[in-house]
């Protein structure tokens, strides 16, 4: 049986980029990142968001902490990860569900959270669609 693990996400930075170096020297930077989900209609309008950390490596981490900041939006195609550890404190095994980016392509600040309405009056954000060769079909 076949798999795909593969994700696109378009969202804002949660904090400021996490820059640091792993012994070998390559770079890694840890994002935040906050997705919204809008649904319903009308009056019952809601909004879900999720809180993503993404992992970026090698000269994009570097880049990504140069020139991403707490708010700024983003393209982040990847992929899922688990991590699994021990809790110091309580001895229980824990895990958290995580990004590895393969790329990360900065978006205009008009993009994303309604700061610019989208064609035609909708009520959704403008958002700039992925470049056409990060398409998976």
């Amino acid at each position: 049986m076949a798999s795909l693990n593969r994700v696109f996400l378009i969202g804002n930075l949660t904090r400021d980029p996490e820059l640091r170096y792993i012994p070998s020297g390559q770079a890694v930077t840890t994002l935040g990142l906050a997705v919204n989900n809008r649904f319903g209609s009308g009056d019952d309008k809601k909004e879900d968001t999720l809180f993503i950390d993404v992992n970026v490596w090698g000269k994009a981490a570097e880049s990504s902490a140069e020139y991403l900041k707490k708010g700024s939006p983003v393209f982040i195609e990847g992929r899922l990860r688990q991590r699994q550890w021990d809790d110091k404190e309580t001895g229980q095994k824990r895990s958290k569900i995580e990004v590895t980016a393969n790329t990360v392509q900065f978006l205009p600040s008009g993009s994303r959270g309604g700061a610019k309405p989208a064609p035609g009056g909708g009520d959704e954000p403008d958002m700039a669609p992925p470049p056409d060769d990060d398409v998976p079909f």
